[in-house]
């Protein structure tokens, strides 16, 4: 059960208080952190990487439609497989207008290393608007180190060697004996004719832009997975803690 302990209203305000604070300097911190985030330098991307989307083939610089931005999420999708990873869809399932990001001169866009007519089948079903794009048959994937084969490059995963994760108990998921896929996300900023690539985040690192762990972030259940403390919190047998 291991539910909050039960309070006065009084108490409840205290601690609020003591926690707004604490809330207060972490934004302050991610203000910081974004500042530092947007004066990271940037590398001038001059592969000329192909890809197939709704519209036919196109090139990087076509993802962009037209904007000067380009937030790309590398979803897991594997050419052998029928679906894509389920954490992922759901992570895209969570995503809502791109209005905002439009208004702001950026573009949004899918990117996986199946074919684009599973792609395609997968989208109608899901009932996504957003453009996807298949990378299948470039680099793109294995460049930007969501498609691990080491018989192509040197593994890296969110800026760690083999060796690291070999060190980390959370490793489990790393595979090398067959090129597997991870997910990820990008940011490209157009300048002209050029594109540079100016940021890449892996792991939890995309947690920010869900709605449904941030809001879950903020309740006393939290996401309810097992790495989260406190552990074991559940309305089970609620009545006998709350009265």
């Amino acid at each position: 059960m291991n539910l909050p302990e039960v309070v006065s209203r009084e108490d409840w305000l205290a601690a609020r208080v003591a926690l707004l604070a604490e809330e207060k300097a972490f934004t302050k911190q991610r203000d910081a952190l974004n500042t530092r985030r947007r004066e990271l330098p940037m590398v001038l991307v001059d592969k000329p990487y192909a890809f197939t989307g709704d519209g036919g083939p196109a090139g990087l610089l076509e993802l962009f439609e037209g904007r000067d931005q380009l937030v790309v999420y590398h979803i897991m999708y594997q050419p052998e497989w029928d679906a894509a990873c389920p954490n992922c869809t759901g992570f895209v399932d969570d995503i809502g207008s791109q209005r905002g990001l439009q208004d702001a001169n950026t573009t949004f866009a899918l990117v996986s290393r199946a074919p684009y007519e599973k792609l395609a089948a997968y989208k109608a079903d899901r009932g996504w608007e957003y453009p996807w794009y298949s990378s299948y048959g470039s680099d793109f994937n294995y460049d930007y180190h969501v498609t691990l084969d080491e018989s192509v490059m040197p593994f890296s995963y969110n800026y760690r060697s083999k060796a690291d994760w070999d060190l980390r108990p959370e490793a489990d998921f790393i595979q090398t004996d067959q090129p597997f896929d991870l997910h990820g996300l990008s940011c490209f900023l157009r300048v002209g004719e050029q594109v540079y690539h100016t940021y890449s985040t892996y792991g939890r690192g995309p947690d920010a832009m869900t709605f449904t762990v941030t809001a879950l972030d903020m309740t006393a259940l939290g996401r309810q997975e097992p790495w989260e403390k406190p552990a074991g919190r559940s309305v089970d047998a609620a009545d006998d803690h709350c009265h």
